[in-house]
């Protein structure tokens, strides 16, 4: 533990370094339209609460619940110069459907310090050794719980089933150090596991264990270096699977005044790691892999010969250009066979297409399957960023057939979720949100995901654009 002294050098030090990025950022200036403030993200400027919605099809009445998703979206206009999309103000939208209706629409702003402090309301609670920082990352529920959550240090939201904020909570004060954007739910435990970061921590990230309670029962420290951004992990039956790939901290950008501070980095091993899921840093074995990055795995699982399968959107790198958001990387969804002995992973393309945000059934969670769905990425001119295609992909990872869905010109789903209606893998829907630039307006659809290319099941007509955001999860009532 470091001693009084080494924390006031670190806190002095810090705080210079802050102040020499506020200096270079008030320098900045920039003539063109930022992609992730204009156009389809072009952000909110109010919280709606709207009751009477408009509906094409028919809402499937076993659907009870909400679907929650996530996005920046900022209080007050950022100034274009230095706005990174990864760090503006988390705003959560939700849609309750239950008996075949839909009940209710809201949007509501995280509240984080700033954001409160913007809004002219006093502060959410907040434990006195955590900062009250954003969330705009991913939303996901547990236990009856609802969180909203990101990576790097700060801690996690507590929201209501209106989303409104409840407080700054690092699951009830278990959690110790930093958390995930990304845990993934055991679907035989209950357990969430994530691998966490923290910005100011070089040398170490975290596999970290949420209990079927909602408290941190494991936080396990990892030895790395510089820093990396471990956005995403996996889990199987035995393993927790560690990304330690390409993506490191970088000093350079942070004081020439960019608020994310994270950079490729040639010079960093990429590796992949796995853990037991109950041992230490000198359990895990590295696997050297070529470099390139991965924000989201989709399903990862072992074989019987000990191999583990991890179906990834890899891209051949990320944030080598620009400082506005996702750069121009090429990705593609690839196999990667770890042998779990060590050596070299294994990659194998299943689709070269540029695209993001795998999903799959997660009740099969660390388990074989069959189907992912995947947000395609070709991009256009007329709509630059990471959201820019008019079509979604299923996969069937046994046989490498492709289908498709096109929502149409100028509609652009963002990430869908699998929400089962039956036993089986393909028996469920598929939805999530396609924001339409004919007429600034986005619908919510509801795709039967054994007929994916045919017409949606049923379409909830929202009046206004949603910006898209990043993750969005299906919370069942039951």
């Amino acid at each position: 533990m470091a001693s009084v002294i080494e924390k006031t050098i670190r806190k002095t030090v810090t705080t210079g370094i802050v102040g020499v990025s506020k200096v270079s950022a008030a320098l900045k200036t920039r003539s063109d339209d930022h992609p992730y403030l204009t156009g389809v993200h072009k952000p909110m400027t109010e919280e709606l609460t709207l009751t009477e919605l408009s509906v094409d099809g028919e809402i499937p009445a076993e659907l009870d619940g909400r679907y929650l998703r996530i996005g920046p979206n900022p209080v007050t206009p950022p100034k274009p110069a230095t706005y990174h999309w990864f760090v503006g103000d988390g705003m959560a939208h939700g849609l309750r459907i239950t008996d075949g209706k839909a009940e209710w629409y809201r949007n509501r702003w995280i509240r984080s310090g700033d954001v409160s402090e913007a809004l002219g309301e006093q502060p959410v609670p907040c434990p006195e050794d955590r900062e009250p920082g954003n969330a705009n990352t991913n939303i996901v529920g547990q236990n009856g719980r609802t969180w909203a959550i990101v990576e790097a240090g700060n801690s996690p939201v507590e929201l209501d089933d209106e989303l409104e904020t409840l407080a700054i909570n690092p699951f009830d004060g278990t959690l110790k150090g930093p958390f995930s954007a990304h845990p993934h739910l055991d679907p035989d435990t209950g357990e969430m596991h994530a691998i966490c970061y923290k910005a100011d921590t070089m040398d170490t990230v975290w596999h970290t264990v949420v209990g079927p309670d909602g408290t941190v029962v494991r936080e396990e420290p990892i030895t790395v270096e510089h820093g990396p951004s471990i956005h995403d992990c996996a889990i199987t039956k035995n393993y927790a699977i560690i990304m330690d790939l390409p993506v490191t901290f970088s000093m350079k950008t942070l004081m020439a005044g960019h608020p994310f501070p994270y950079r490729w980095n040639p010079e960093h091993r990429a590796r992949i790691g796995l853990m037991p899921r109950t041992g230490t840093d000198a359990d895990i074995v590295w696997h050297d892999v070529e470099p390139c990055y991965v924000f989201h795995p989709a399903n990862a699982f072992e074989r019987e010969d000990g191999s583990v399968v991890m179906d990834v959107v890899a891209h051949n790198h990320m944030f080598a250009d620009g400082h506005d958001g996702p750069d121009g990387s090429k990705s593609a969804f690839e196999r990667w066979t770890i042998d779990a002995r060590g050596g070299r992973v294994a990659r194998t393309v299943i689709d070269a297409t540029n695209q993001e945000f795998p999903r799959f059934d997660e009740r099969l969670a660390g388990k074989p399957y069959r189907f992912a769905y995947c947000m395609a990425a070709e991009g256009s001119e007329d709509t630059p960023g990471l959201i820019n295609d008019t079509r979604l992909f299923k996969y069937d990872v046994e046989s490498g057939q492709r289908q498709v869905h096109d929502f149409g010109p100028k509609r652009h789903p963002g990430e869908f979720v699998f929400v089962p209606r039956g036993d089986g893998e393909d028996e469920g829907w598929l939805v999530g949100l396609v924001v339409d630039m004919n007429d600034d307006s986005t619908d919510f659809v509801i795709l039967d995901a054994a007929n994916f290319a045919g017409d949606p099941v049923a379409t909830i007509h929202l009046p206004h654009r949603i910006p898209p955001g990043f993750h969005g999860n299906w919370v069942s009532t039951a």
